[in-house]
């Protein structure tokens, strides 16, 4: 029998035994990383615009959930990391930092107004991390830090613009809450008014939030418009179409088309005020379609019978699934590797194809123009039949225009992205 003292009398052997120990401590099968793979989930649960983003949380977390079912993502689950945007553009700032730099998330998925998105924008670009934003918005922006999944504005303003124009009369009046979304897609739409023969009879802005509308809607009852274009937001909106109501407007006689209203946020409105009138949006919820039945029949069997889908819950959802895909492909939560995988990437989502154009890192969109019924539903009216190439940038200004304009916006503003003050408009 060897005799372990005389083993250690010679220093080749000793050396050869730990050679070894290292050996099969660094070589030996490692257990794959089981911890959550966490993701960062940023919206509004308090302030004006909750009453449209609380639903993007739900549809977003239904598809982690699902995801999870599913076995997760590169055999680990999917975590979530909730945060309060609160309405306020410094505090989305402040929760974007936040979940990047202590949460550690890998991916952040938020936001609804573009004042929101602009304000996190330097945060992603300095830390070279990524948003997937899933709100349609005015386009005239391109971040590799950014994956655009909601509707350009070539995707829904201005063919909802054209449909109006064609089936509702040639006078428009546009009023929009006045922050930089509104501002900018009312731009693009006066540069087309002329090439479409249509006139522009009047302009009006709402403070952020406000419920104060009864002056808005005098300028709208002396313009007489054929039809009003609103990109009013948030706790503003039931405000306004009781004005409107209440003013003698009616969807007969001035009807309005909405780039802002869902089914969601039909849920607290009062039908009397907005029965009859129009919304435009890449997803409703009377699509037909087994995809999107199924979709309908999940999440209500997760957040109740009661429940209403919409666009904006409908590209949340999807963004999830299309960033799950992303990360599949790369097999990597790295977050240069997820974003390269996402560019391309299509999806069969509950309003068809939607695809990642790897050129603009925008999403390839459908358009419905719809109306809203006494149920508070939307009945599809028109529609275009294939999904449309997102062009962020519209070709009646160059690229460089439209950032001087965007500029001009926000020092005009104190160097923020709304109006802090009542507009004179």
């Amino acid at each position: 029998m060897l005799n372990p003292g005389a083993l250690l009398k010679h220093p080749l052997l000793v050396a050869g035994l730990v050679a070894v120990v290292i050996a099969l401590v660094m070589f030996r099968p490692r257990a794959a990383d089981e911890s959550p793979i966490r993701i960062g989930i940023l919206h509004s649960l308090t302030g004006a615009i909750a009453i449209s983003e609380r639903s993007m949380v739900d549809a977003e977390l239904l598809a982690i959930e699902e995801i999870n079912r599913g076995g997760g993502l590169l055999g680990r689950q999917v975590e979530a990391v909730v945060a309060d945007g609160q309405s306020d553009w410094p505090t989305f700032a402040r929760e974007a930092e936040r979940l990047i730099s202590e949460e550690k998330v890998v991916t952040v998925f938020g936001c609804w107004t573009s004042a929101s998105r602009k304000t996190v924008k330097p945060v992603f670009e300095q830390h070279d991390h990524l948003l997937v934003y899933p709100m349609a918005y005015e386009g005239l922006e391109q971040s590799r830090n950014i994956a655009y999944i909601g509707a350009a504005p070539n995707q829904q303003v201005t063919p909802a613009l054209t449909w109006g124009v064609e089936n509702l009369g040639k006078r428009v009046f546009l009023v929009g809450s006045d922050y930089v979304w509104p501002r900018t897609i009312n731009a693009i739409m006066k540069d087309m008014l002329p090439s479409l023969g249509a006139e522009l009879v009047g302009e009006s802005y709402v403070f952020f939030g406000s419920t104060k509308l009864d002056q808005t809607v005098s300028k709208i009852k002396a313009a007489a418009p054929d039809f009003v274009i609103s990109s009013v937001v948030g706790d503003s909106n039931p405000a306004f179409y009781r004005a409107l109501r209440e003013a003698g407007i009616s969807a007969e006689s001035t009807p309005v088309l909405t780039f802002s209203i869902g089914e969601s946020e039909l849920l607290k409105m009062d039908p009397l005020d907005v029965g009859g009138h129009f919304a435009a949006w890449s997803y409703l919820q009377s699509l037909p379609g087994q995809t999107n039945q199924e979709f309908i029949t999940r999440f209500r069997e997760r957040f109740g019978a009661e429940r209403v889908t919409s666009d904006v819950i409908a590209t949340a959802y999807s963004s999830v699934l299309l960033w799950a895909q992303a990360v599949e492909q790369a097999q990597s939560i790295e977050v240069d590797q997820i974003r390269t995988a996402l560019y391309g990437q299509s999806i069969a989502a509950p309003e068809g194809i939607i695809s990642v154009d790897a050129a603009t890192g925008h999403a390839w969109r459908s358009i419905s123009i719809g109306r809203i019924n006494k149920s508070r539903g939307i009945d599809q009216v028109w529609a275009l039949d294939r999904p449309i190439r997102p062009v962020p940038f519209p070709s009646s200004r160059t690229p460089a225009a439209w950032r001087m304009y965007l500029d001009n916006l926000y020092q005009a503003w104190g160097n923020s992205w709304a109006n802090p003050e009542e507009s004179a408009l």
